[in-house]
């Protein structure tokens, strides 16, 4: 393994030992390089303690922006999946959400059948595992619906074909029709069950004010529409305005919503009179709802280690072992208080050679 000096020559570098000799690399350089190198040598040291202790290491893989003569290496989707633990996390409401909306990504098109044997079996096991957490919680059914018409879509347009069949060999790919048949199975077989009649309170049995604090709590109007249409008192108090507004303030800055409201001559009027729900609808259409407040959890990007992790897990980040690398990176003209940002869905596939 190469010897990265701790001897600082000037601030935002550091030397490296090679066989060739010292070479002078930046510090994320340097950190990547170090990080690589620990994570393709199966025998580093660092590896074997790490597997020899009992500290758990939270979910986290380091990603390769941009290949150098000192950093040569490339993102693998299906090892990114594993080391992120996308798995288990279908089952954490946090990020069920988002791990659907990577996946439905994927499904679409010719994105799953383009990919390698292996990461297409692990895939396919995450959305199994999708139906068998929806089909046990009896909640986002309609998310699962969606995937499995894509399935269905996506296996008929592979039939379908006169030349050609998706990447792996012909029994790959029976394997992963039978999962597929068997993921259609477990979500035609979901029904929903009432709870039992000595479970107490139902949503019925809520106060009026209670009914209101739950739906205050929802981010998406189509779930409001939902509510609406399930129940006559959830509609009479979605139509209130207050839910509207909290949701546009939510959603929107202030100088968003004070465009709109000189859009709709609106900026005089009181704010009791206000059509919260057209103007929340009118600032949708012109702005779109911002991707990463859908999720409960997203991804997060640390810019200091080239690390993606979950922000409620963290990750070992390069400041945790130096912490004076923060100052010199920022000594070295990179002062960027902004750390970490949040990687949405298509984001995170933009990082691997799809």
């Amino acid at each position: 393994m190469p010897f990265i000096s701790k001897d600082w020559r000037s601030p935002g570098e550091a030397w490296v030992k090679t066989e060739e000799g010292w070479e002078k690399l930046k510090v994320l350089e340097c950190v990547k390089r170090k990080r690589c190198i620990s994570e393709c040598s199966s025998s580093s040291d660092i590896e074997n303690d790490i597997e020899n202790s009992d500290v758990e290491i939270p979910p986290h893989c380091h990603i390769t922006l941009k290949c150098t003569r000192e950093i040569a290496g490339f993102n693998g989707l299906g090892e990114a999946v594993r080391r992120l633990d996308f798995r288990s996390s279908v089952r954490d409401g946090r990020r069920f959400n988002y791990v659907c909306a990577l996946l439905r990504h994927l499904v679409s098109g010719k994105g799953i059948t383009s990919l390698p044997g292996g990461a297409q079996r692990l895939l396919l096991q995450m959305l199994e595992e999708v139906a068998t957490y929806v089909s046990e919680s009896q909640q986002n059914i309609n998310v699962l619906r969606g995937l499995v018409q894509q399935l269905r879509s996506l296996v008929n347009q592979e039939n379908q074909k006169c030349w050609g069949k998706p990447l792996g060999s012909q029994s790959l790919w029976e394997g992963h029709v039978q999962t597929i048949q068997r993921i259609q199975n477990i979500a035609s077989q979901i029904q929903i069950k009432e709870p039992g009649p000595n479970i107490r309170p139902k949503l019925h049995d809520l106060p009026e004010e209670c009914v209101r604090e739950i739906i205050l709590r929802l981010t998406d109007y189509k779930d409001l529409d939902a509510s609406a249409s399930a129940w006559s008192l959830m509609a009479a108090l979605i139509s209130e305005q207050r839910v509207w507004r909290e949701l546009s303030h939510y959603h929107f800055t202030k100088q968003q919503i004070h465009v709109i409201l000189d859009k709709m001559c609106l900026q005089d009027t009181k704010e009791r009179h206000r059509n919260w729900q057209a103007i929340y609808h009118a600032l949708r259409k012109t702005y779109g709802v911002p991707e990463e407040l859908q999720y409960a959890e997203i991804l997060a990007f640390c810019r200091l280690c080239r690390c993606l992790f979950w922000p409620s897990a963290g990750h070992p980040c390069i400041v945790d072992q130096y912490p004076d690398i923060r100052q010199r990176i920022r000594e070295a003209g990179n002062d960027d208080n902004t750390e970490t940002q949040p990687v949405p869905p298509a984001q995170f596939l933009k990082y691997f050679s799809l």
